[in-house]
């Protein structure tokens, strides 16, 4: 058990901090919803009710897809595009998705290698794309959540004001849907542009984030290696 505490220590760490974060999300929101509700003479829905309700999906759905994006537009740039000296970039001229050999694909897997990794054909394909494969289609499917959510809150809130619901089509071209989406998506292109450029002259000793301390500025973790 220690052993397996050890070795995913990082990833049951952000975990555990994801958890907490969307359980305090889900108590604060519901005691922000029931202050509302009592302003305006309402009764308020249980917890679990508000925990399944559009605003409450919305708010989550309109986090979790932005996140996704910042990763699924990383991934796929650093394919073809490069930062000089940034640990988050490939070397300059090492542009593109790479040989076989340098893959360790195909013929050149090594023992231990996954399964299909060694295979030919379109499963090579699939696991080679796999990672940008999943995270555009949770950010496709958190999107569409936010999307379907805020719909149904429009039309909750167009009931209130005795005007006609809009449809989803409407909604998703609307200057809500948008404004609260590209919230958040500016904040996601902000931090990874900074940690690309941040990375190149600063250094965080012991972190495989950075470069290791003594790096000349314009060589990359790869080529000091």
């Amino acid at each position: 058990m220690r052993r397996m505490l050890r070795d995913n220590a990082l990833g049951l760490f952000f975990l555990l901090l994801f958890l907490l974060a969307l359980g305090g999300q889900a108590v604060a929101g519901y005691f922000r919803q029931v202050e509302e509700m009592t302003e305006h003479g309402r009764m308020p829905a249980d917890f679990f009710g508000f925990v399944l309700s559009p605003d409450f999906v919305v708010d989550v759905a309109e986090n979790w897809q932005s996140e996704f994006l910042q990763f699924f537009l990383f991934i796929g740039a650093t394919i073809w595009l490069v930062q000089r000296g940034s640990p988050e970039s490939k070397n300059p001229g090492d542009e593109g998705p790479e040989s076989d050999e340098d893959q360790l694909v195909g013929r050149y897997a090594p023992d231990g290698a996954p399964r299909w990794a060694r295979a030919s054909g379109w499963r090579r394909v699939v696991y080679g794309n796999s990672l940008l494969i999943v995270m555009g289609t949770v950010f496709a499917l958190s999107w569409l959540a936010q999307s379907l959510g805020g719909t149904i809150v429009a039309g909750e809130e167009a009931a209130m004001h005795g005007v006609p619901a809009p449809t989803w089509a409407e909604y998703v071209v609307s200057a809500d849907f948008w404004d609260r989406t590209l919230q958040n998506w500016q904040s996601e292109f902000l931090a990874v542009g900074t940690m690309v450029a941040f990375s190149i002259y600063l250094r965080q000793r012991g972190s495989a984030e950075s470069k290791p301390v003594g790096t000349p500025h314009a060589v990359s973790a790869v080529e000091s290696e």
